[in-house]
């Protein structure tokens, strides 16, 4: 049986942690016992420490600065013993015989060029996530999305190449990237493509390791023969329940204590900050001046926005 290691970072969300890693200890020892998983808090101001030490002794918990998602997964990454790599969140749930059924599909001669792929992802509410099943990120598909033109044409392959709507959602099939709360990885491929770009704080790690992969010649493909649940946005505190909380004390991020008001903005700015990187990165030797400059202007003028939006939000809510 090929060992699969399970690599999750966390900041201040000790209720879900809990609940994803009773899942995965029920995994464990019903279905796939060969499961290491290793948690790297990035210095939370709550119990979730504790909670991991006293309760889920068989994990491998390590306390880190918080310099953002893409360097915690590096600290994972480089003690993960396993064939395969899961990259999960704390807000993510495996379904029974998904783990055991990802193996089972990498090892399958056939499939012998795939590199990464995903799941079908549910919301808490039963909705799909379609962050999971993304397409290449371009201008063009940037364009479409941001001016809701693929919900108007969602069968449009033109029109809705962002989440890739107009492709069967209950068959499995390639895809260019999908969400780093649930990305399940060879670790040859791993090794091969590198560690994740620190550049990326918080959005935009997954779409790089995806099209890092792709380029490498490597397949990604979308499997809905598989679930999980995806808690979508617990993990960075925009979704409370009152089964679920995250701390109220804010958090420090890259040596910067924020509110939690103040850390939503911040959120804010480094979601179009992350376009600009990737466009950077990726793109801008792609495409003519005029159309950079074009891209950088309006990731600018988003910028301004979400800010905004954002601000008048906390004050409506009382938020500090």
């Amino acid at each position: 049986m090929k060992k699969v290691s399970v690599l999750i970072s966390n900041t201040n969300t000790c209720d879900v942690m809990r609940l994803c890693l009773q899942n995965l200890k029920k995994i464990k020892k019903e279905e796939y016992p060969e499961l290491e998983v290793i948690v790297v808090d990035t210095s939370s101001r709550d119990d979730s420490v504790s909670m991991v030490e006293k309760e889920f002794s068989w994990v491998n918990v390590i306390v880190a600065p918080n310099n953002g998602l893409a360097a915690s997964l590096n600290i994972a990454l480089k003690l993960a013993t396993g064939d395969y790599i899961l990259y999960l969140g704390t807000d993510g749930f495996p379904k029974e015989g998904t783990i055991k059924g990802l193996v089972d599909y990498f090892e399958n001669i056939d499939n012998s060029k795939v590199g990464a792929a995903t799941v079908k992802l549910l919301t808490r509410d039963g909705r799909q996530d379609m962050d999971g099943h993304r397409g290449l990120i371009t201008p063009w598909t940037a364009f479409t999305h941001f001016t809701k033109l693929e919900l108007v044409f969602p069968k449009s392959k033109l029109f809705s190449g962002y989440f890739l709507t107009y492709k069967d959602l209950n068959k499995e099939h390639e895809i260019d990237a999908c969400i780093t709360h649930f990305l399940f990885v060879r670790k040859g491929v791993q090794d091969q493509v590198g560690s994740w770009d620190e550049d990326f704080v918080v959005y935009g790690e997954d779409i790089d390791m995806c099209y890092r992969i792709k380029e490498l010649g490597w397949k990604i493909m979308y499997l809905p023969q598989f679930l999980a649940e995806h808690w979508k946005g617990v993990s960075v505190g925009r979704r409370i329940t009152s089964d679920v909380k995250t701390s109220n004390a804010g958090i420090t991020l890259k040596g910067v204590d924020y509110t939690k008001g103040e850390l939503r903005v911040q959120m804010r700015i480094l979601s179009t900050g992350a376009m600009k990187i990737f466009y950077d990165k990726h793109l801008r030797k792609k495409y003519p001046f005029f159309i950079t400059c074009v891209v950088m202007f309006v990731i600018k003028f988003m910028t301004i926005l979400r800010i905004k939006a954002q601000e008048i939000t906390n004050k409506k809510m009382g938020i500090k």
